[in-house]
């Protein structure tokens, strides 16, 4: 009996399994290929992040320039002719950056070029420079032992092709104030998180442990990390850092959405999209107006093909990336009772390099149409890598409900000598490349709206890998 009922279970299961398979209609497969054509031959993506970067320059969350930002994308969806526009409203702490200076005090006195780290609080401090080669380093020493001093952290972040130095980089910004406090010192300075060696310092949010007072804390360009490196190792250096800058109450930002409508199941929905805020060093080009610009441009060229999907394509910009993905959760926050309505997720925020490679969190049901996707994409010069990668940042809240997500992998090899500094502007971005990032979005997101069946969106709490 056991053998029956466990020969039946999975004949069952092939059946149910069977029968729930997703696949993608040859017509949409065919009308991908025009449509992967024309994106490519146009330079809409590279128009509308030229507008933003252009008409608004930078957006630091709670700005002027934000809220500027905003009116902006509205009146863009519209001029694009999305058919439905709409803003979600977005509250956070507002963090504002004034004055920032540095300098080497005495024998050897000299300016250092160093940035805030967002999160930091204003103040002037002045102590001797204690060196470590990185965050384990620092978090090792006694409490209360650089009583007075500036701990400074000289951790060089490795380049690479999917950014993923930018791990270990970006533990220093977050983690490492904390442990100079623990240590006792009176201030925190790090090498940037970045792979340039101009002189230009990366800013980023970092953040304060519970219980501790929080102190100023900001990141030197690679050459004055150098540099107060080689003095440090001379002898006793000291430094005077002096940030104007903090919180400043609460803001409310928008999420800013466009819906180009699908032909027979406008209720569900593929979103795409790009973070609408940037750091207020350069004009958010690369971080991320690229990412706007780009799923923007796509769904306007999927609402002009002659085959239009069954679901609708929504693009979302979100509001508040870069101080704690909060337009991504307030997003996630309003939308999880409609998961299931949410047929897969895709954000781009990793610069506007080509896209190399696809992979998405597609169930063993889905495959085969996860597969025609990756074969759609295949000649763009896009690798299928099923198992790899993660949702991007502001999709990573609703993944972790249950949302579907794609990676559609950007080359990240010179993103961080770039990203959150005052060169992230639009001569970094290579218009074939973004027209090439276009292509392979109206791509993916209009196969997925395409397709007879869904990706395993549904209700439940799950751990997204990492980007």
């Amino acid at each position: 009996m056991a053998a029956v009922l466990l020969t039946g279970s999975i004949a069952g299961f092939d059946a149910a399994a069977a029968q729930r398979e997703t696949r993608i209609p040859q017509a949409a497969v065919d009308a991908a290929g025009e449509l992967r054509e024309r994106a490519l031959a146009s330079d809409l993506g590279f128009k509308i992040t030229e507008s933003l970067t252009t008409e608004v320059g930078p957006r630091l969350a709670g700005s002027e320039a934000d809220a500027r930002a905003v009116a902006w994308a509205q009146a863009k969806f519209r001029e694009l002719g999305f058919d439905k526009v709409w803003t979600e409203p977005v509250t956070f702490p507002k963090w504002e950056r004034r004055s920032e200076h540095a300098e080497v005090l005495g024998a050897s006195a000299q300016p250092l070029r160093l940035t805030a780290l967002g999160g930091s609080p204003g103040g002037t401090v002045e102590g001797e420079v204690v060196r470590f080669a990185d965050l384990a380093a620092l978090e090792a020493v006694p409490a209360g032992s650089l009583a007075g001093k500036i701990a400074f952290i000289d951790f060089a972040m490795p380049r690479a092709k999917d950014g993923a130095g930018y791990g270990p980089g970006g533990r220093v910004r977050s983690r490492g104030p904390s442990a100079a406090i623990r240590a006792g010192a009176a201030g925190f300075l790090m090498r940037s998180a970045g792979t340039d060696s101009h002189r230009m310092p990366h800013t980023g949010i970092t953040r304060f442990d519970d219980g501790l007072k929080p102190i100023p804390s900001a990141a030197l360009s690679a050459p004055d990390a150098e540099q107060l490196s080689r003095l440090a190792a001379r002898g006793a250096t000291r430094v005077r850092v002096a940030l104007d800058c903090g919180w400043d109450g609460q803001a409310t930002s928008y999420n800013v959405i466009g819906e180009i409508r699908g032909k027979s199941k406008p209720e569900e929905v593929v979103i795409i999209g790009g973070h609408l805020d940037s750091w207020d060093q350069g004009t958010g080009a690369i971080d991320d107006g690229a990412g706007v610009g780009l799923t923007m441009a796509a769904a306007k060229l999927i609402g002009q093909s002659k085959l239009r999907p069954a679901r609708s394509v929504r693009v979302i910009a979100f509001a508040n990336e870069e101080q704690g993905l909060y337009g991504g959760r307030a997003y996630a926050a309003k939308h999880v009772a409609d998961v299931r309505k949410h047929q897969i997720g895709a954000e781009s925020d990793f610069g506007a390099g080509r896209i190399y490679a696809y992979s998405s969190s597609a169930p063993d049901y889905a495959k085969n149409a996860d597969k025609q996707i990756a074969d759609a994409l295949a000649p763009l010069g896009i690798e299928y890598t099923p198992g790899k990668g993660g949702p991007g940042p502001d999709i990573g809240p609703f993944a972790a409900q249950g949302l579907a997500w794609a990676r559609l992998a950007q080359d990240g090899t010179d993103y961080f000598d770039y990203h959150h500094t005052p060169d992230d502007t639009l001569d970094k971005i290579d218009p074939k490349a973004l027209a090439q990032n276009v292509a392979a979005y109206a791509v993916f997101a209009y196969l997925a709206a395409s397709a007879d069946g869904d990706f395993g969106s549904a209700p439940k709490q799950v751990t997204p890998p990492e980007e």
